[in-house]
């Protein structure tokens, strides 16, 4: 009879100190930082294709004050800049961590945007747009954004790394998700306190394995991104 009870389970990758099966928080781990990225490079791309596109088409004072901001902005490391925001909202968890990190990465897009609009809007296209009376508003979003395909792609790619990344260095210092959401950087944490132990090394070795593979397949991916819808490259 007391065999009948007895369950066994086979947990691939070990347990952690509070015998939860790492496999699982691992898999459950990759839906956090993948919607963190999402969330992240979303809010970067809305706020920095706005401000970006304002700021290089309009020019005059309007893109002093913008680059202003930006300025301003880049000069705040952004972890520093997240702890700000989720201070400022009171609040720590998976939604707050999100929209903090979104919010930090805004003005590399908006230069890069800034930096191409500068470039295309003395282009002929353009001066046969304003010819014809298209309104401004048309010409950025039909006709100048997508020639930036190529360059928004690499940086939105980068980002979500980028914000992967950051999430992880909150979680470790506590500042991001909490326990007991399967954070990666939350399991590096778990795993750096249990080092000099058997199990320490392990624990703290396969959460950083995981968020080094996904940031380095997310940038290989922009680059391969870029090379296919960048129009300049040429075919083979």
């Amino acid at each position: 009879m007391e065999n009948e009870r007895i369950i066994h389970r086979t947990y691939w990758l070990g347990t952690d100190k509070s015998g939860r099966d790492m496999l699982s928080r691992l898999l459950l781990g990759t839906r956090i930082s993948l919607g963190i990225g999402l969330v992240a490079v979303l809010i970067s791309l809305t706020l920095g294709m706005l401000i970006g596109a304002v700021a290089g088409y309009v020019g005059g004072w309007v893109d002093s004050v913008l680059m202003g901001l930006m300025t301003v902005v880049w000069s705040i490391p952004g972890i520093m800049l997240v702890i700000a925001i989720s201070l400022a909202l009171d609040s720590k968890g998976v939604w707050t961590s999100f929209v903090a990190v979104g919010l930090t990465m805004w003005v590399d897009v908006a230069r890069v945007v800034r930096g191409q609009m500068l470039s295309l809007r003395e282009k002929t296209f353009v001066e046969a747009g304003r010819v014809l009376g298209l309104p401004q508003s048309r010409l950025i979003a039909r006709h100048l954004l997508p020639n930036m395909t190529g360059p928004l792609i690499v940086i939105a790619t980068s980002n979500f790394a980028a914000a992967i990344l950051l999430e992880a260095g909150l979680s470790f210092l506590g500042l991001g998700v909490q326990p007991p959401a399967p954070s990666w950087g939350l399991m590096v944490n778990e795993g750096f306190q249990l080092l000099g132990t058997e199990a320490g090394l392990w624990l703290t070795l396969l959460p950083g394995l995981a968020i080094s593979l996904l940031v380095l397949s997310f940038n290989l991916l922009g680059n391969g991104l870029r090379d296919a819808y960048d129009p300049k490259t040429p075919l083979s």
